[in-house]
């Protein structure tokens, strides 16, 4: 594919505008790339960031650490400030530089570590191909979630007690970030739930929260799953098990986040920490219809290990 480059009036520096893991057409969550900030300072990239308006921008800050292509150090800017990691900018990166520099293997040098990403070449309907990218996370680790804390978090979405499953407690986890999972046992008090997007914000900065504010339908969901079946699947993303999300974002005109890769790998995190599935096993992350925008991240859980999450991107034609 040709790659149009988009400039911002910050600067002479180039943008890239990508959505990842869209599930049919005006889907997936948008983000900014920039293939060479090496010249950009912090407020450059900020400013940048601020102005392209998506969740967020990556940036390239070194194209070949060592001298190797394959080896890049990339940092994140939301609209209002840097974070340690994001998942849908992370894929949208390496499938900008896989059409670039070739598919392969990638490593991302990023504020939480080193994170590898594998990107392969695809067949689709009608002859096409496409480019598909898989991240796996730093080692993820989850805590629990305090009484004090939970409680504000739930009033602030209007969620009383006894909406949550109690077979999938309050929690952190992080992949990346750090996500609180809230688990709703109706789909329809996940479909209706509201929140003050400047109170959540508050908690989520008082909390060190970077990522989002996860929540989770438990409603029919079956993560019974056996090696064979994950092995099966591979690829079919459509077909896998599946758990619907909201992300919560509160962040600029951004309220939810369309799809969140490190949310994805955080889940998969809480579920293995928790027991809720028999690693290694794969599911799908549902997410994005609540603000038009159908995502699917498919999720794979190894015995011991980083998450994997995989999904596609492509150009924002405009």
């Amino acid at each position: 594919m040709t790659v149009p480059r988009v400039p911002t009036t910050a600067s002479s520096t180039d943008v890239l505008r990508l959505t990842a893991f869209a599930d049919g057409p005006g889907g997936g969550n948008p983000a900014g790339v920039v293939l060479d900030a090496s010249r950009l300072d912090d407020l450059q990239m900020q400013v940048i960031a601020a102005e392209v308006g998506y969740a967020e921008t990556a940036f390239v800050v070194d194209g070949a650490v060592g001298g190797d292509d394959r080896v890049v150090r990339t940092r994140y800017f939301s609209p209002i400030a840097e974070v340690p990691f994001c998942g849908h900018a992370t894929i949208a990166t390496a499938v900008a530089l896989a059409d670039e520099r070739g598919p392969g293997l990638f490593r991302f040098e990023t504020a939480v570590g080193p994170v590898v990403i594998e990107t392969t070449q695809v067949a689709v309907s009608g002859g096409e191909s496409e480019l598909r990218a898989s991240f796996t996370s730093v080692e993820p680790r989850t805590r629990p979630l305090g009484d004090a804390v939970g409680d504000e978090l739930r009033g602030l979405i209007a969620l009383d007690r006894d909406d949550l499953d109690p077979a999938w407690p309050l929690a952190e986890a992080f992949a990346g970030n750090w996500h609180p999972v809230v688990a709703v046992r109706s789909l329809a008090v996940f479909d209706s739930f509201g929140f003050d997007p400047g109170a959540v914000r508050e908690l989520m900065d008082q909390q060190g929260w970077s990522g989002t504010v996860t929540v989770v339908c438990t409603e029919g969901v079956d993560l019974d799953l056996d090696l064979a079946a994950a092995v099966a699947t591979r690829g079919a993303d459509a077909g896998l098990p599946a758990i619907e999300a909201r992300n919560l974002f509160p962040v600029g005109d951004i309220t939810e986040d369309p799809a969140t890769g490190s949310a994805a790998a955080a889940l998969g995190a809480y579920l293995r920490a928790g027991g809720l599935l028999a690693p290694p096993a794969r599911f799908a992350v549902r997410q994005g219809r609540h603000v038009g925008r159908p995502s699917l991240l498919a999720v794979d859980v190894p015995v011991v290990g980083g998450i994997t999450v995989s999904g596609t991107a492509a150009l924002i034609v405009e």
